[in-house]
């Protein structure tokens, strides 16, 4: 297994991130995207998504991960309409890499990371399947202008948004956060195989929101509900062995037929 970090330049910002490389060439690509950081200190025996990456490349995925702007090393600041173009320009990267099987890249994106995947799997057809854990249906923290200045100042504190004069307008960042909504996108997933995976104890996300989802999404999908299962679905055994599965045994055979 070899790694590269990457960076990506759009819209004067930098964003950084990582490829894990497996042995064997051009292989299937993965793009993991994280949801919306909490704040506050990390929790020192969470291995994170460095750790992640790895897992699903030593299975023989190139796979990637990236801060979207406003978190971690990235530039920038929190824009939900800006992590689709991030999401984008990481595909880019992705597709132009000589290592990847360009018919073959799967994104699986965690919360609003997984709602931004959606989003970007139903306009982009070089996305070839997706997997969507603790997907909302649709983000509830700017449903008016008063609630989203709410939002603003909170997404400041911890240090998501840094530039003073960000948002220009608060109207059009509500707006684009309204545009990517899960619920009225998953439908154009279809025909790349989804499969949406959720925990029945999520107190983030509802559950009822993978059943309406599920519901909503065209063939072929899957719905994996994990019994006794969280919010922060990717340190779940249950849920990533069951990701590993789904993408080995039925998205990789739906790309070869």
């Amino acid at each position: 297994m070899g790694k590269r970090t990457f960076h990506v330049e759009l819209e004067g910002i930098t964003l950084r991130g990582e490829v894990c490389i497996p042995e064997s060439k051009p292989a299937p690509a993965l793009c993991l995207c994280h949801g919306i950081p909490r704040g506050g200190p990390r929790d020192p025996s969470d291995p994170g998504y460095p750790a992640l990456a790895e897992r699903f490349c030593r299975a023989g995925f190139l796979t990637a991960i990236f801060n979207f702007r406003g978190t971690g090393a990235s530039e920038g600041n929190f824009d939900i309409a800006g992590w689709t173009r991030d999401l984008v320009a990481a595909l880019d990267y992705l597709y132009n890499m000589s290592q990847v099987e360009r018919g073959k890249i799967s994104l699986m994106g965690f919360s609003a990371g997984a709602a931004v995947s959606v989003y970007v799997a139903s306009h982009d057809p070089r996305v070839s399947s997706l997997i969507a854990c603790a997907c909302p249906v649709h983000f509830n923290f700017a449903t008016d202008h008063e609630s989203a200045e709410s939002a603003i100042a909170q997404f400041r504190s911890i240090g998501l948004i840094n530039d003073k004069d960000f948002p220009p307008s608060v109207a059009h960042w509500m707006d684009g956060i309204n545009r990517v909504k899960p619920m009225e996108q998953i439908e154009k997933v279809s025909p790349r195989p989804l499969l949406i995976i959720h925990g029945s104890q999520d107190d983030v996300v509802d559950p009822t929101s993978a059943r309406a989802l599920y519901e909503r999404a065209g063939e072929p999908k899957e719905l994996m509900i994990i019994e006794g299962a969280g919010h922060r679905l990717r340190v779940e055994e249950q849920a990533m062995d069951g990701a590993l599965d789904w993408l080995t045994t039925r998205a990789l055979r739906v790309f070869e037929d």
